[in-house]
This record gives structure tokens, C-alpha cells and sequence, in this order.
């Protein structure tokens, strides 16, 4: 009876060492495991810049300041990340496909985008005189003009004044052929055409008003100028845009790049 005492007082005694000896260390392996897991999966992040996650400590690409420890919400998932069910996705129309290169189906692709003015064969309608517009006879952007169109009658003062020292000059022609010619060709800079200058020199009379012709065809893309406005000479009057040939303005994907290449004819249908 006393020797199974003796066995199990020492029973008892190497349990208990086997408890401190080896149970204190598998909790801190425990820990320990625990702790390396956790350290192994902390992000960094900074402050200023949420978008900016790296795996170890540092500066901030961006503004330099030192990154913090990104918070994990109780999902796992950092401050900046969210989870959606497949109900919650389904009623967003979410919708994910694989990135990389693919094939155009048909040869068709669809894109967004508009129809542009050719800017190369937009034109500028000037004055080359200044004065008041008597009458403009465009009266609405989108108005279709022709070459040669009277576009508007201007009142010029300086213009009236050249007229009249044609007159003068015509008369002293003999005398003073240089001045003569100067006249004219001051005349011809204000894009007067030589029956005009003919004409007032043969009829002696000066002129009040002159007319402003196109000087090309196309279609009225902006009015700059109303009936009744002073003007100077080169100032803008009209831009006018050739439509016989447009630009396609398009966003394309990156993914998308590869399939376009300079100088290759496309087809564009729109529902317009």
C-alpha cells in the first residue's frame, strides 16, 4: 500500500514537470507563430496618401512622410477595400472580365466619342479694312456660304478718304506717275479689285460703303461679329468650317491601342 502511494506521489510529480517544462514553451511558440503571422501580413500605409499600401515601413512615395500601419477591418480587409455579395453585385451590375489582349469580334468595335471639324480646312473670314458694318448678311450659325458670297457692307472712313485721294492722284497721274501708283496700290491692299479701282476713277465718285466678299465655301461655325459693330482691319468676322471632310474623335482603352495604326482606313457607323 505505501509502495502505490510512493508511485503515485512520483506519477504526480513528473506530471507537474512535464506541465512547466514543455506546456509554457507551446504557448510561446504559440504566440510566437502568431505574432511572426501577423507581422508577416501588417501593411503600411500613409496618412496623406491612402492609396499607398507596402509591406514594410517607410517614406511615403509621394509626400515623404512616414507610413503608419494600415487598420484592418474584422473581414481582413484594409480601410480602402470593400466585399460585395452576389446579390449586392448583381443588383449594381458589376460585371469583371480578365485583362489582356483579345480579338475583335467582326472586325466591329465599339467606342465613345464624336464627330469634330476638320480643323486643317477651317477658314477665317476678315476684315481688310476697318469701319461699321452696315448690314451682315449671315444671320445663323450653321449657314452655308460660297466663294464670292457677299458676306456684309461696312462703312470704312479711311477707305472713303484712299477714294479720294484716287481722284486726286488720277488727275496728277502725268505729273506724278509715283503717286499714282501708290494710291492704287494702297487701294489693292484692302483686297479692292482693279474694276473697282477702275470705276472710281472713271466715274469721279467716291464710294460710302464696300462689300466684304467670301473667300471661301463652307458652312458658318461662329459668328463673331454683329450688324452695327465697329471693326478693325484683320479682325476676325466668321469662322467657317469645310464639312466635306470631319474628324472622328475617339477614346480608345489601352487594351484596345494594338489595333489601330496610322494611316489605316476604318469604317464608323453612329445611330445619328
Amino acid at each position: 500500500m505505501k509502495k502505490y502511494i510512493v508511485y503515485l506521489g512520483i506519477l504526480a510529480v513528473g506530471l507537474l514537470l512535464g506541465w512547466i517544462l514543455f506546456g509554457g514553451s507551446s504557448k510561446e511558440e504559440t504566440d510566437h507563430n502568431h505574432d511572426a503571422v501577423t507581422e508577416t501580413n501588417q501593411m503600411w500605409t500613409c496618412s496623406m496618401h491612402p492609396q499607398i499600401m507596402q509591406p514594410e515601413a517607410g517614406d511615403c512615395p509621394i509626400c515623404g512622410m512616414d507610413l503608419i500601419p494600415s487598420e484592418a477591418g474584422a473581414d481582413g480587409l484594409a480601410v480602402d477595400e470593400f466585399k460585395l455579395t452576389e446579390n449586392a453585385m448583381a443588383l449594381a451590375n458589376i460585371q469583371t472580365t480578365v485583362v489582356g489582349k483579345g480579338n475583335v469580334e467582326g472586325n466591329t468595335i465599339k467606342l465613345s466619342g464624336k464627330i469634330a471639324e476638320n480643323e486643317e480646312a477651317n477658314a477665317v473670314q476678315v476684315s481688310y479694312f476697318s469701319g461699321r458694318i452696315e448690314r451682315l448678311n449671315v444671320s445663323f450659325t450653321g449657314e452655308e456660304v460660297r466663294k464670292g458670297q457677299l458676306l456684309a457692307t461696312i462703312y470704312s472712313p479711311e477707305l472713303y478718304a484712299a477714294q479720294q485721294e484716287l481722284i486726286t492722284a488720277a488727275s496728277l497721274k502725268e505729273s506724278q506717275p509715283a503717286l499714282y501708283k501708290a494710291v492704287r496700290n494702297k487701294l489693292k491692299l484692302w483686297k479692292l479689285s482693279e474694276n473697282q479701282i477702275n470705276q472710281i476713277e472713271e466715274t469721279q465718285k467716291v464710294k460710302e460703303n464696300f462689300p466684304v466678299y467670301a473667300t471661301v465655301s463652307g458652312t458658318v461655325a461662329e459668328k463673331l461679329v454683329e450688324q452695327g459693330d465697329y471693326i478693325k482691319q484683320g479682325q476676325p468676322l466668321l469662322k467657317i468650317a469645310n464639312l466635306n471632310t470631319v474628324w472622328g474623335n475617339f477614346d480608345v482603352y489601352e487594351n484596345q491601342i494594338d489595333l489601330f495604326k496610322k494611316g489605316q482606313e476604318v469604317m464608323i457607323t453612329t445611330n445619328a
